[in-house]
């Protein structure tokens, strides 16, 4: 099987295709534009891993260059599409709104013509909790609605859900969207939470807590959301489907733990400094993981403990640093 990975510079493409190479029958051709919203050193260091691998082909591609997609479509034999480029950062939207709309909504249509074109019939996309946006539920279960977003970055992830259950159906496009909750651990991504955290603790630079402390996310670690993309991988080709996925730690947990556990990591206290709600921002995420036990049964192994242990002790080397 021939996997066309989009955004496989990025966080959660690199460690897919690093596990997914390990896999009988499989290679995979890697795009990306290596976009500079984060430390392209980084995203080069990824690359570097993965083209170590034999089975593992990489293209420097933005997903608005329709003759480039085109002809990667013709020479490839493309049999399996996971689309995991994305624009990243919700307040980053607000400053930069035509590259969302680019990367995120012209970019997935261009790649689902392209599957329609050359009759590529099975595909994993990326989507994110930010698209349950200003609903009200403890709980947040793929059967909401979801018509409320509070940030341009998560319309336009919810505009590609309305765009893919069209092409689904009427395309016979076996596929399922995946609602990412806030996935950590090694090379990560430097805009998140988490990541922040270690640098600013590391540097003794003043992390500003923002909803004064209050927000709480289901965080899942890397290693888990792996194991759930490669089942639904099998799933997709093995029965038809035109679905959406949480997929989740199973556990809200409040950003202060997360820290706490940063510092004991680092032995080092943070400076903190708690504000208000930044605008864009969901106060709580919670997934329930009902729907996704049932497709896959699937449950998370890595405790916020353990996770961001294996994170911080990631960083330190990478970043040659000795406390």
């Amino acid at each position: 099987m021939k996997i066309l990975i989009t955004g496989c510079a990025g966080f959660i493409g690199f460690h897919l295709i690093k596990k997914l190479l390990k896999e009988k029958n499989i290679e995979i051709v890697g795009i990306d534009n290596i976009n500079n919203y984060y430390d392209i050193k980084l995203k080069h260091s990824r690359l570097k891993n993965l083209k170590k691998f034999k089975k593992f082909k990489f293209f420097k591609i933005d997903l608005t260059d329709v003759k480039k997609i085109d002809n990667l479509f013709k020479k490839k034999k493309i049999d399996f599409v996971i689309n995991l480029a994305a624009q990243a950062g919700v307040r980053y939207s607000l400053k930069n709104p035509d590259q969302y709309i680019n990367s995120n909504v012209l970019g997935f249509y261009n790649l689902l013509e392209k599957m329609k074109k050359y009759n590529v019939k099975n595909l994993l996309y990326a989507s994110s909790s930010s698209v349950y946006g200003k609903i009200k539920s403890k709980v947040f279960s793929e059967d909401l609605t979801t018509d409320k977003q509070i940030s341009l970055y998560a319309t336009s992830k919810k505009i590609n859900e309305v765009f893919m259950n069209f092409y689904g159906s009427v395309y016979d496009i076996s596929n399922i969207g995946m609602r990412f909750f806030t996935v950590y651990g090694p090379y990560g991504r430097p805009d998140m939470a988490y990541f922040k955290f270690a640098k600013s603790i590391q540097e003794r630079k003043k992390i500003y807590i923002h909803n004064y402390g209050k927000h709480a996310r289901d965080f899942t670690y890397i290693d888990d959301c792996v194991e759930c993309i490669i089942k639904l991988i099998y799933l997709v080709k093995r029965k038809k489907m035109n679905t959406i996925v949480n997929i989740a730690g199973g556990n809200k947990i409040n950003i202060k733990k997360m820290l706490t556990l940063i510092e004991k990591n680092f032995s080092r206290k943070a400076i903190t400094s708690y504000k208000a709600l930044q605008f864009g921002d969901v106060k709580n995420t919670f997934s329930n993981p009902e729907k996704l036990k049932k497709l896959i049964n699937y449950k998370p192994k890595t405790s916020l403990e353990n996770g961001i242990a294996k994170f911080c002790d990631w960083y330190k080397k990478f970043y040659k640093i000795s406390l």
